[in-house]
């Protein structure tokens, strides 16, 4: 059975959606079967794989509103091993649509029932905030991985994550587990963030992932190709810390290909 791994982090800019779409690309090309599901209505994971809003006919809206099916809205791209399910505007509307339907918080976990055996993994990109579509991802996911940027208020922005965590592991989840933190937008010129890295490692010293994210003018640049930075030039910093990123997820969870096979 797959691992489904929520990319969550309420804050923004922390380097989210460049952690789903990069390490979604290292995992295939390390022969994992993976599906990047785009949670968010900005849909950014969409376009940093090159599929725009209004390209596609059913996206994940269509789903959580009962009008498609998961396996429907599943899209290859042209990475070997790398599947799509895309979002756009639409997907802002979902969340006014789920609130008054019943078990509104596992619309997603019993759209992904019928698919999950088909991957090794697969990636929830999510939105920036604490929102239904979110919780939907909580109650979905075996796990999560949080990206934390390297900056003054993120040890406070983490402390409220884990209190929304908690509460979904008592009422929704209790599987939920934290599969590591991921730190991202590091600058080794910056003494802030080399004291975020020390207070991280103090207080988390089990969760933190050894593959540091830089600042890399690569990452930034690649989603503007409709690329992800892993493919754009793998040669850059920031390529190559997605891709070990990538191998020690694999290593931490690497029961999951052989699982599927199993099955």
């Amino acid at each position: 059975m797959s691992r489904i791994v929520g990319i969550v982090n309420q804050k923004g800019g922390v380097g989210k959606t460049t952690t789903a779409v990069n390490l979604a690309t290292a995992l295939a090309a390390q022969k994992q079967k993976v599906l990047l599901l785009d949670l968010d209505p900005q849909g950014n994971a969409s376009s940093g794989l090159g599929v725009y809003a209004g390209e596609s006919d059913k996206t994940i809206y269509h789903v959580l509103s009962r009008r498609a099916k998961m396996k429907d809205v599943i899209e290859p791209t042209d990475i070997d091993n790398l599947y799509l399910t895309p979002a756009n505007i639409q997907l802002a509307g979902a969340e006014v649509e789920l609130v008054g339907t019943m078990s509104r918080e596992a619309h997603l976990k019993r759209a992904l029932k019928d698919i999950r055996n088909d991957f090794d993994f697969v990636i929830l990109d999510c939105p920036p905030s604490i929102g239904l579509l979110t919780v939907n991802a909580l109650t979905a996911a075996d796990g999560i991985l949080i990206p934390l940027q390297c900056e003054y208020y993120a040890l406070e922005g983490l402390a409220h994550l884990l209190e929304t965590v908690d509460l979904v592991q008592g009422s929704l989840n209790p599987d939920l587990k934290i599969d590591g933190l991921a730190l991202t937008l590091f600058d080794s010129r910056n003494k802030i963030c080399h004291q975020v890295m020390s207070e991280v490692k103090k207080h988390f010293p089990k969760l933190i992932y050894k593959s540091v994210i830089p600042r890399n003018v690569r990452l930034s640049e690649a989603p503007s190709h409709g690329r992800p930075a892993v493919i754009y030039d793998p040669s850059s910093k920031g390529a190559k810390a997605y891709v070990a990123l990538a191998k020690e997820v694999v290593k931490q969870h690497g029961g999951a290909k052989k699982n599927r096979r199993k099955k």
